[in-house]
């Protein structure tokens, strides 16, 4: 196997959490490596009591600001990020969606490793209904476990 894998566009989903920026930080190299674009998108969660198109303020300025980061981040490494807020009910079907529709070839992730589940429902979906390969940036095993015996 050569390398042939070639990565035109990559697709990160935004948290506020250090996993992302680990994330991102991976996905701005490869880009950089592969001339790939990146797309980075902030979900607002909608709950199902609302209309998908409800104004969520907080939420929304939250995600803009996740979204601000990542360009900046982006500029950093000389990579032009496209941010995309976006709304939907659950997080990690929406980004798997978003994969699909804007044919990504590759999903960086930034991950918290739980207990006993590997991830959280949202990394999880996105394992599951992501069209494309899917490349997790999460802590060691170790970590977690020296954590939680402190």
């Amino acid at each position: 196997m050569g390398r042939d894998i070639g990565y035109r566009s990559i697709l990160v989903p935004l948290a506020d959490n250090a996993e992302t920026e680990q994330a991102l930080d991976v996905a701005c190299r490869l880009a950089a490596e592969h001339r790939a674009s990146i797309t980075a998108v902030a979900v607002v969660e909608v709950p199902p009591s609302l209309p998908l198109d409800a104004h969520m303020f907080e939420e929304e300025a939250e995600a803009k600001q996740f979204v601000r980061r990542a360009e900046s981040t982006g500029e950093s490494y000389g990579i032009h990020v496209v941010g995309r807020v976006v709304h939907g009910r659950e997080a990690g079907e929406v980004l798997a969606g978003e994969a699909a529709a804007r044919k990504i070839d590759l999903v960086v992730v930034g991950a918290r490793r739980r207990g006993r589940k590997p991830f959280g429902h949202t990394v999880e979906a996105v394992l599951r209904h992501s069209p494309c390969r899917v490349l997790v940036i999460a802590p060691p095993a170790e970590a977690i476990a020296s954590r939680a015996a402190a």
